[in-house]
């Protein structure tokens, strides 16, 4: 997530820098063939217009469907805040008084929920766009992907006892198993007595809400923004940008008719062409770029700082003297 004000434009330059020079480059090739004779290529401007109108409301439509995925990514991490809280105020009130290490042990097992979440929502998927060369560039040296620097059993190894550790890495949706175990705790506790039905049930349901969190945020992870929506916004933007320059030939190249720039204006066509297609193009990658909230991007939603957010809010609970430090933005991108 970007903590700024908004992005610089040295910042934006170096992101589409590439897609920039591949811009001019289109919109160079047949200006300069035209103005050494092959007036032949120009191509009338209106079905262009007409298919720069299509792509208009195309190109909306995928930058609104990508806003919906990653606020309501943000809002499944919100419920979990709230679930997590809630969890751990009724847990530590109810048998901390009985069994202190046991809430303890809960709470951290929790904390592995949160790091083994994250871990696998960091994971790469095939439609995802971290791969790309500009997203490559633009991170290099600005932040780090805190599921890239190190391993799952690394970060899970404070948090468990070997046995649950070595348990929970033999499984294939781990953060799954974790709340197995948790709900398997609860079961046990209330068998003892410690807990009775009302205060299980409670307990329970809170279990059961961040499961459901965990499934919301899965489906978002493992179900892409549809590839016949994505390819068909691909191609049509493809020939509209190879077009654009096409049909801008006449127009510019009689702009200067009867002024001192006549025979001048037809260079005109590499720079506007170029910032026309540029705007297309950067807003398509915008939307593509949110599309895939939880893919480590710069747009991303911070499930690490989240996540630690919640960690600390919960060993406060505990009154535990040694707390992480927050997770704070790195070159005004936190993850």
């Amino acid at each position: 997530m970007h903590t700024g004000r908004r992005y610089t434009p040295l910042e934006f330059f170096r992101w589409s820098f590439r897609d920039t020079i591949l811009l001019l480059l289109i919109a160079t090739i047949p200006t300069v063939l035209y103005a050494c004779g092959l007036t032949f290529i120009a191509i009338p401007w209106q079905p262009i217009a007409v298919l720069g109108t299509a792509m208009a409301f195309i190109v909306g439509f995928k930058n609104n469907a990508s806003y919906g995925r990653i606020w309501e990514a943000r809002q499944i991490y919100g419920a979990i805040i709230n679930d997590s809280r809630s969890f751990a105020y009724t847990l530590r009130d109810v048998i901390h008084n009985k069994q202190p290490h046991t809430v303890q042990k809960i709470f951290y097992r929790h904390f592995a929920w949160l790091t083994a979440l994250r871990f696998q929502l960091r994971e790469p998927r095939s439609w995802e766009n971290m791969r790309r060369s500009s997203n490559k560039d633009f991170l290099r040296g600005r932040y780090i992907i805190p599921e890239c620097a190190s391993t799952m059993e690394e970060a899970l190894k404070p948090y468990l006892t070997e046995d649950e550790l070595r348990y929970v890495l033999s499984k294939k949706n781990k953060a799954t198993q974790l709340t197995a175990m948790q709900s398997q705790a609860l079961a046990a506790l209330r068998q003892e007595g410690l807990l009775n039905d009302f205060e299980w049930t409670t307990l329970q349901g809170s279990i059961m809400r961040l499961t459901d969190n965990q499934g919301r945020a899965e489906r978002i992870k493992n179900f892409p923004y549809p590839r016949n929506f994505a390819s068909v916004t691909t191609y049509l933007l493809f020939i509209f940008i190879i077009l654009l320059p096409f049909g801008l030939l006449k127009e510019y190249s009689k702009l200067g008719d009867g002024t001192v720039l006549e025979g001048y204006t037809i260079w005109f066509n590499i720079l506007f062409s170029a910032i026309v297609a540029w705007a297309f193009h950067i807003l398509d990658t915008i939307g593509e770029s949110a599309v895939n909230p939880f893919e480590g991007s710069a747009n991303d939603i911070p499930i690490t700082q989240i996540s630690r957010t919640i960690e600390i809010d919960m060993r406060d609970m505990l009154d535990e003297a040694s707390l992480p430090e927050p997770i704070v933005p790195q070159n005004n991108i936190v993850l």
